[in-house]
């Protein structure tokens, strides 16, 4: 999902301001904002699935499974982010009383797009760091089944474990595994004629 700057040199509250009066999506980063860009089939499809099979496990366990409406906070950089899901599972804490500015996620999910895959895995994956609450970080490929989950480990190290067909990727903060080949399932099928 390409981005192109909209408007330089906006404050935080601007920015909160513009993004709550706008139909569309932008991501505010060091006073920019950037207008967030569609996704593909079978972007949309896999981040559909991913949270699909996040849902049913977490069902009655107090956490929520987010959509990428959840705007996301991160407090160290002062950067505004849209991931393609997240799950929290505390009280959510906010920026603001309208509730739309998530601080607190326990899970944070990215399907990898050709533009943004460098910057998934770079500046967004360090300011997700800094957020205290997160413990794991899920990268989903759109070329093959592959999920990839980074875990914080207890001395604040990052650990990754990539998985493929027929594996099952380990959610260890959230106590369960999803199947790789369920999250894949039609993705890559032929267009209907």
């Amino acid at each position: 999902m390409a981005q192109a700057v909209v408007h330089t040199r906006m404050s935080e509250q601007e920015y909160l301001e513009f993004e709550r009066s706008s139909p569309d999506k932008h991501e505010y980063a060091d006073g920019e904002v950037f207008a967030m860009a569609g996704g593909t089939l079978e972007h949309s499809a896999i981040a559909t699935s991913l949270l699909a099979e996040l849902r049913i496990p977490l069902l009655g366990r107090g956490c929520r499974v987010l959509t990428s409406d959840m705007r996301i906070k991160i407090q160290a950089t002062g950067r505004y982010v849209y991931p393609d899901g997240s799950v929290v599972c505390t009280r959510p804490e906010f920026t603001d009383e309208k509730r739309d500015t998530l601080l607190n996620p326990r899970v944070i999910i990215e399907v990898l797009s050709d533009s943004t895959e460098a910057y998934d895995r770079g500046d967004k994956f360090a300011g997700y760091r800094t957020i205290a609450s997160v413990e794991e970080y899920v990268l989903a490929s759109q070329r093959a089944p592959r999920i990839e989950v980074f875990s914080r480990q207890q001395d604040g190290s990052w650990s990754l474990r990539i998985y493929g067909p027929g594996e099952r990727a380990a959610l260890v903060s959230l106590g369960f595994a999803l199947e790789v080949d369920r999250v894949y399932t039609d993705v890559f099928a032929p267009d209907a004629a």
